[in-house]
């Protein structure tokens, strides 16, 4: 268990490079338990390669990452469920000829301690796990208020409910780290307005610490504690929304003059 004030995520001097091209320079980020922390910043910024580096698909030149008590140079992606791990991706990466109710267990596959044979045979202990499994799914599609698509295909769903069912499956092992990269692309403002009172009833209901990639600047300002703004691989400010509206350094690098009109 974290002690009381210690940030449950901690980022320190990460630094990462392909070839030539610097995508995170000595970064830090330093995230409290519970909170709903946004990065932001440009294109090629290097968001997506500092929430690549925290769950292990990447592995930094240099610096360490800090899950909980852990501290790795690299995290290591066979122990994210362990570690209490889990994240949706840019891109929908859904099972989409299962239906909702099995694309949402799947997230339990990690947590499966029954073996093949026991599941084929249908002994007991693995009867009672499918069960909890189950129950553990219908409870994250009843939060997220997604029963009404429990028994449709995934794939045979809109986008916009396509991303509530991932973030709906990477959500059903009570993850104590939620890394979600970019859950509003491609969304009306409708389905925004929606996916943003799910991520907060996701935190509310389970305690998750949460890290977004969000590039409507409206959402993050509305939606989280707390922001990080990166700019070519450089973290240049972090804090809450209102310091990161006002600060000139984000404003002048990524806010501009739009911003106003971007959350009004």
């Amino acid at each position: 268990m974290v002690a009381k004030g210690v940030p449950f995520l901690g980022v320190e001097a990460v630094s990462l490079g392909f070839g030539g091209t610097v995508a995170l320079d000595s970064v830090d980020l330093s995230v409290g338990e519970g909170e709903i922390h946004a990065v932001i910043g440009p294109n090629g910024a290097g968001k997506s390669s500092l929430i690549n580096a925290i769950s292990g698909l990447y592995a930094p030149d240099s610096g360490t990452i800090r899950i909980g008590d852990d501290r790795f140079s690299r995290v290591p992606t066979r122990r994210l469920a362990r570690l209490g791990v889990a994240r949706t991706f840019q891109n929908l990466a859904l099972f989409k000829g299962l239906t909702v109710l099995d694309t949402v267990t799947a997230g339990l596959v990690d947590r499966q301690s029954a073996g093949l044979g026991a599941q084929i045979l249908g002994l007991s202990h693995a009867r009672r796990e499918a069960r909890e499994h189950r129950e553990q799914a219908e409870a994250v599609i009843a939060l997220l208020d997604l029963a009404t698509y429990r028994d449709r295909l995934a794939g045979t769903l809109p986008y916009g409910v396509q991303k509530r069912v991932e973030l709906a499956r990477a959500l059903v092992a009570r993850p104590r780290l939620l890394l979600l990269d970019e859950p509003m692309a491609g969304m009306t403002a409708t389905e925004k307005r929606r996916m943003s009172g799910d991520i907060r009833a996701a935190r509310d209901s389970t305690g998750a610490t949460i890290v977004l990639i969000e590039h409507d600047v409206g959402v993050v300002m509305s939606l989280s504690d707390r922001v990080t703004v990166l700019d070519h691989g450089r973290r240049i400010a972090s804090g809450t929304p209102a310091e990161i509206q006002s600060d000139p350094a984000v404003i002048a690098a990524y806010l501009g003059l739009a911003f106003d009109e971007t959350v009004a």
